[in-house]
């Protein structure tokens, strides 16, 4: 093995940290060069990143995001944003029509480089020997969390990314077998014993969720729609995934 695969095999992710904690301006500002660096589609970076750092600010987040405490003891609070502003901007200058932000793969699109770009984020963080962990709950509210930081026409809030000094120590939390995940040249469904296994595997470090197997906690997960408004609000965003048929 390397350190680079070192590394990515020990992240975990951390839910307390130390409060009142700065990060160095110079740390900070490695890290979200670092994460300009994660590659995009057409090499159009269609995300942004906006801070939080302000502590009054930090705690409406934690509200917004459904009452998440982490969130307000971090250092920093990242918002990752799909970002087709830009772009817009570049429509006009060149008289385009923006028409493929109608389109739903527009949205495939953005939370793909906003996906690679947290990755380096979080990557970028750990190797300050700082802890993160991504909060999907930034999608909760997300006409709230529009309105709060001021984004304009064409973009929306995809996940935040906590990043501060770990107030408690966390195990690597294992994941599926290879098995389950990775197959050759096509996809195979035959993983039923796979999950079985991860079942039993989870359940000790599943403490927060309930201490429930990982099938039991995805099913109730998915019985429901958690944030049904956010269809309409991508609407009222510019992203109105027109059906071309």
């Amino acid at each position: 093995m390397n350190s680079i695969i070192d590394h990515l095999r020990s992240h975990r992710s951390f839910r307390k940290f130390q409060t009142d904690q700065v990060i160095p301006k110079e740390q900070l500002d490695a890290i979200i060069r670092a994460t300009q660096c994660a590659p995009s589609w057409i090499n159009g970076q269609q995300y942004s990143i906006i801070a939080v750092q302000n502590p009054e600010r930090k705690q409406k987040m934690a509200e917004l995001c459904g009452n998440q405490p982490y969130i307000a003891e971090s250092s920093v609070f990242l918002v990752f944003v799909a970002d087709f502003y830009r772009t817009h901007l570049a429509s006009e200058t060149h008289g385009g029509s923006l028409t493929a932000v109608e389109n739903v793969d527009a949205l495939l699109v953005g939370a793909t480089d906003v996906g690679l770009a947290c990755e380096n984020a979080i990557i970028a963080a750990e190797s300050f020997d700082l802890g993160v962990v991504c909060i999907g709950g930034i999608r909760r509210n997300m006409a709230d969390v529009i309105d709060f930081l001021q984004l304009p026409k064409y973009v929306f809030p995809v996940v935040g990314l906590c990043i501060g000094y770990p107030d408690v120590e966390m195990p690597i939390k294992p994941r599926f077998p290879k098995e389950a995940v990775y197959f050759e040249e096509t996809y195979q469904t035959d993983v039923t014993d796979a999950m079985a296994a991860y079942d039993e595997t989870i359940i000790p470090f599943s403490a927060r969720e309930g201490g429930i197997s990982w099938t039991k906690r995805v099913s109730a997960f998915y019985d429901k729609d958690y944030y049904p408004s956010i269809a309409e609000t991508l609407k009222q965003q510019g992203f109105l995934m027109k059906d071309k048929n």
